[in-house]
């Protein structure tokens, strides 16, 4: 099961429905749609595919809108491009005009009053670099530090210097209010430079009743870098967006940035995402450098919650190619993950209930080889806590709600699946466990961890953890031995009388053993008795047989049937009803 989860930009590569399903089918977790691109209705038509195969594959995947962002462009050029030569005088102004090779207009009007002499305008993702030598009103005057060709409405960059512009455009409060009406789940928001900027989107949302829709802020800017703790405090998630951030800061910082953000998201909880050219010669060739594949491994052994594709599945020639590259180099990768390592790093000493619990069920996970942990949860938080802590076993979230559900399919290490609706705490681990185990992901048998609040449907109250073995326990007793095995009950009362119905490989089921029984206990596959103690003839003879026999079993010979199937677990004491796998 893979831990690392995988976002794939929908793009006209990808939006066609046998490519989208293929896509989800694979294994993808979020469909993020670029409002940079494309209309209300292409955009809408894609999150109608997304849902209908989502539905119809029965999987709780994510639709993620990411938001045009407060970003500032040049206008429009009389021929389209301009050619500009180093050491040239060339002029930014917010006023409305045709731009040439002399001249343009950008989309901010506010940038006049907040560059000043010395600052850097970089233009097209920093191909072409201005300086500022003066600000006349409207007008900048710059110099041209390097030649090349700009043209319209090319990303404008001003690194190092704090801009007024607005938290959201209106663009951006059209394409919310578009996907709250669409049902979407989370938002990527663009160009987040403080916790205000977060704070104003989530005003949007409650005031529209969204308030359940998580935030995702996009690192993009030395501000952002700068106010990242805050920042950090008031979003549910944040992305590295590499893109941008590579032009706003030295581009030998972005490993550093990289590092010490996946860091501090690890830290308190939140999803991180680490996005842009991670695959990106994918969007030509069929596959990817030597330099990208290690790209991805190290976000992974960073600790990157998600990681994500951009142009390689939005508008790519290899669409599918390039998710399952990327879904192949994180199962092998998160092999090599130092789990007991994370495990200890990521202790909060700050510690709550719900952190001490979260961290508790990890340490027993490993310390006792579950098969998984198990979280029953109402609001997700109690997935995300515990993934927080990096356990080395799968993390499976039982949600009876579906919105939840996809919103855990940010978190690291969390296989979400939909339950019924339960009012007690026995209700609930017998409906987590028969949960994950119609879905396939644990067997009967296995140890399970199981973390949950009490009283159920209550959120936030992480304060139970129980150790479970997954199966239905018959009865127990004292094993001796360590072996497992199923096989069929005989009862046997009268060792004479009751030989003829005893077949070869039989269990045999006694209130106690005796010498007379050696003819049938030596063709016995195991003996279950009620007689307790590790010296009773039952407990020796096994020993010297090497057979597996459970003693001290109050009341067996009633509860167990002839011909009954039943499977011994020696090591734990334990009789299954039916054939149980016993790890």
């Amino acid at each position: 099961m893979r831990r690392t989860k995988i976002i794939c930009t929908i793009g006209p590569a990808s939006e066609k429905y046998e490519i989208l399903r293929e896509l989800i089918e694979s294994g993808l977790n979020i469909c993020r749609l670029n409002f940079s691109h494309g209309d209300h209705e292409e955009h809408g038509s894609r999150i109608d595919n997304i849902k209908k195969i989502r539905e119809e594959l029965q999987l709780p995947i994510a639709i993620m809108l990411d938001t045009k962002g407060p970003e500032i462009r040049t206008g429009k050029f009389k021929n389209g491009v301009a050619e500009l030569k180093e050491g040239q005088t060339f002029t930014i102004t917010s006023r409305d005009i045709e731009g040439d090779d002399t001249i343009c207009s950008v989309t901010y009007k506010g940038l006049p009053q907040d560059v000043e002499r010395g600052s850097r305008i970089l233009i097209d993702d920093g191909l072409v670099s201005l300086k500022v030598n003066d600000v006349k009103g409207e007008d900048i005057i710059c110099t041209v530090e390097n030649s090349g060709t700009i043209g319209d409405h090319k990303g404008v960059n001003v690194p190092g210097t704090k801009l007024n512009l607005p938290a959201i455009t209106q663009k951006d409060v059209d394409d919310i209010e578009f996907g709250i009406k669409k049902g979407i789940d989370m938002i990527a928001a663009s160009f987040v430079r403080k916790a205000a900027d977060v704070i104003a989107i989530r005003r949007l949302l409650e005031d529209n009743d969204a308030g359940h829709i998580l935030i995702i802020s996009k690192i993009e800017n030395r501000e952002g870098v700068e106010n990242i703790d805050e920042i950090i405090k008031v979003s549910d998630g944040i992305m590295v967006a590499r893109g941008d951030l590579g032009v706003e800061i030295p581009i030998e910082e972005i490993p550093i940035v990289q590092k010490r953000i996946i860091e501090k998201c690890n830290k308190a909880g939140k999803p991180v995402v680490t996005a842009t050219q991670m695959l990106d010669s994918m969007i030509r060739n069929p596959r990817p450098t030597r330099a990208e594949v290690t790209d991805v491994a190290n976000a992974i052994l960073d600790g990157t919650d998600a990681i994500m594709l951009s142009g390689e599945t939005a508008q790519g020639k290899y669409p599918v190619e390039a998710f399952k590259t990327m879904s192949k180099i994180a199962e092998k990768i998160e092999t090599y993950i130092n789990y007991k390592e994370n495990l200890d790093k990521n202790v909060d000493y700050n510690i709550s209930m719900t952190n001490a619990i979260s961290h508790a069920t990890c340490t027993t996970a490993r310390d006792i080889g579950a098969t998984a942990i198990i979280t029953s949860t109402i609001s997700g938080y109690t997935a995300r806590m515990v993934s927080k802590y990096r356990p080395s076993a799968p993390i499976i979230a039982v949600t009876p709600n579906k919105d939840v559900a996809r919103r855990l399919s940010i978190v690291w290490g969390v296989h979400p699946l939909i339950s019924q609706e339960v009012n007690s705490t026995d209700e609930m681990i017998e409906v987590s466990v028969n949960t994950a185990l119609n879905e396939g992901l644990i067997r009967n048998g296995d140890i399970v961890v199981i973390s949950a609040g009490i009283p159920v449907a209550t959120t936030g109250t992480t304060n139970m953890l129980k150790v479970h073995i997954v199966g239905d326990v018959i009865v127990k007793g004292t094993g001796i031995g360590t072996k497992s095995i199923s096989g069929v009950v005989s009862i046997i009362r009268d060792p004479y009388k009751d030989k003829d119905k005893f077949r070869e490989g039989d269990i045999i089921v006694a209130q106690k053993t005796e010498r007379d029984y050696m003819p049938i206990i030596e063709k016995a596959s195991a003996i279950i008795t009620e007689e307790g103690g590790l010296t009773s003839h039952a407990a020796i003879v096994g020993l010297n047989y090497g057979i597996p026999v459970i003693v001290g079993c109050e009341g067996v010979t009633a509860k167990l049937k002839d011909g009954m199937t039943v499977t011994l677990d020696a090591a734990r004491g334990l009789v299954y009803k039916g054939i149980v796998n016993i790890k």
